[in-house]
């Protein structure tokens, strides 16, 4: 039998549109008038929620990953961003603010200021609480507070549930009933995770003119292996996503 090479820790690029928005539809909505140039000018937008709710999944597909700061990046990188920001339309995002210091503070406020003053820049700001719950600065506080606030809502595991039927009944293809609830409860908690292995399943199936059975899920992922298997560790800070580069 051929068998299907596994990479279930390929991890897809984040865009606007693999984003299952689940209650976060507004937010969603928001970011894609933006990037579409569609929307008034806003000069800061804040995505605040628990691990897992996409921030930072919004984050880099709004803004890309080259104008897209961890809480620790360089401080030229602060710099050149700041620097740059009335050069041309863009849209900057700064991760986890919670987690900035106090010098990283000080840049990430000059960086709205100067947003603030060019009608075409944009920050996105993320962290894991409501603007005036964080540890930070109060002038800091005060300006993320002033801008579009927008609370993430983890995805339940109905909604979960919901989007990969959804996949399911785009391709045609018939799921036994346990398969999807067992999937949700024993391997990831990210969507994006369910969804490739899913889909590695799907292909599965197809190859070995077989049915879509837990038997066959749990032959795929004894297969995977650890190297295969999805990840059940906890997220790293921020979302669960992978930490960007600094």
């Amino acid at each position: 039998m051929h068998q299907i090479a596994l990479d279930l820790h390929r991890v897809e690029d984040p865009t606007l549109e693999n984003f299952v928005a689940g209650r976060n539809g507004e937010a969603l909505a928001c970011l894609r008038a933006l990037r579409e140039t569609t929307a008034a000018p806003v000069s800061l937008v804040y995505l605040w929620g628990e691990p897992g709710c996409g921030r930072t999944h919004l984050a880099l597909a709004t803004a890309g990953a080259q104008c897209t700061l961890a809480a620790d990046a360089p401080r030229d990188a602060f710099e050149a961003l700041i620097a740059d920001a009335g050069e041309r339309r863009r849209i900057v995002a700064v991760l986890d603010v919670e987690r900035l210091d106090a010098e990283r503070q000080s840049l990430l406020f000059h960086l709205i200021n100067r947003a603030r003053a060019q009608p075409d820049s944009t920050v996105l700001a993320t962290g894991a609480q409501p603007p005036m719950a964080l540890a930070l600065r109060d002038d800091l506080r005060t300006r993320l507070g002033a801008g579009l606030v927008f609370r993430l809502h983890l995805l339940d595991d109905r909604q979960k549930a919901a989007a990969i039927e959804r996949v399911a009944g785009e391709r045609g293809v018939s799921v036994a009933p346990d398969v999807i609830p067992w999937l949700i409860a024993h391997t990831s908690r990210d969507i994006r995770a369910l969804l490739r292995t899913f889909d590695a399943l799907d292909r599965r199936a197809f190859e070995c003119r077989r049915a879509i059975t837990l038997p066959l899920l749990r032959e795929l992922l004894r297969e995977a292996g650890p190297a295969g298997a999805p990840a059940t560790a906890a997220p790293a800070p921020g979302d669960g996503e992978p930490k960007l580069r600094s």
